[in-house]
């Protein structure tokens, strides 16, 4: 399978594109960061602006599939118009191509933050562990346009009913358990790791999760959380939770280091685990 991926020389992109070479797929890569010294007969890239329609098309024109990473990844260090334009105008153009030119295997990059989390001023959780089903209360450029994307792909696949299209919904994306750990033990308050339930995604699960994505039964779009099972903290989850979410019901008992958020819809419907 010829898979396009946006955003191939970023970090999951990256991870990814080597994990489809292993396992026999070609990929076409598509990046503005230029057009990395190895390439080979399975490997290609593209230079591409993803707020371009026609050279995004033009880069997935033979492709079998679309894993659209591109974006940026914060509301931090931009202005809020082009965080949110850029992350809406380039998810759209990426899926509209997609759609056009017949590619119906489509995985896009979204974020817990679709809802409401770490760049909120305060986040909202209505249950916890957090589901698929939980409504939206985002506030910043960043998770709104996570959020926009994810109805573009509901409209995308009403107007194209052949479409398989999986929004992964990753963390904090980090090597391994014990950078999550670091990282959230240097957030300059405690606040910050309260915000985003403590949760992140190593980049491994994470690019075996969009492969998986690519190969789904169902028709249609589909959100997934994709977040490893433990929390990046030694504290007791039942313990975080009595301290900060104490109003907060559960749907399900969180105790030790288990998750806040409920990836059991991914185990189901993508045969995808942390481990």
């Amino acid at each position: 399978m010829r898979i396009g991926i946006t955003g191939a020389r970023g970090l999951l992109g990256s991870a990814l594109t080597e994990l489809a070479l292993r396992e026999g797929h070609e990929v076409r890569g598509m990046d503005q960061r230029g057009v990395p010294e190895h390439v080979s007969e399975r490997l290609s890239y593209d230079v591409v602006d993803l707020t371009e329609a026609d050279r995004v098309a033009a880069g997935l024109v033979g492709c079998h599939a679309l894993v659209h990473l591109a974006a940026h990844t914060s509301p931090r260090g931009l202005p809020a118009q082009k965080v949110h334009n850029d992350n809406v105008t380039g998810t759209y153009n990426a899926l509209v191509a997609a759609a056009e030119l017949g590619i119906q295997k489509i995985c896009q990059a979204s974020s817990i933050n679709a809802i409401g989390a770490s760049f909120s001023r305060w986040p909202r959780y209505d249950y916890l562990p957090v589901d698929e089903d939980h409504p939206t209360y985002n506030e910043d450029p960043y998770s709104l346009s996570k959020w926009i994307c994810e109805a573009q792909a509901d409209s995308l696949s009403r107007a194209y009913p052949n479409l398989k299209i999986s929004s992964l919904r990753f963390h904090m994306l980090v090597p391994d358990r014990e950078t999550a750990l670091r990282r959230w033990r240097e957030r300059k308050t405690p606040e910050g790791g309260a915000k985003g339930l403590w949760g992140y995604t190593t980049v491994g699960a994470a690019a075996r999760a969009c492969l998986a994505a690519l190969e789904t039964d169902f028709v249609g779009h589909e959100a997934f959380y994709v977040v490893a099972d433990r929390t990046a903290t030694d504290e007791d989850s039942s313990d975080l939770k009595h301290k900060w979410y104490p109003d907060v019901p559960l749907r399900k008992e969180i105790s030790g280091g288990a998750s806040f958020f409920d990836c059991d819809k991914a185990f189901r419907l993508l045969s995808w685990s942390d481990r």
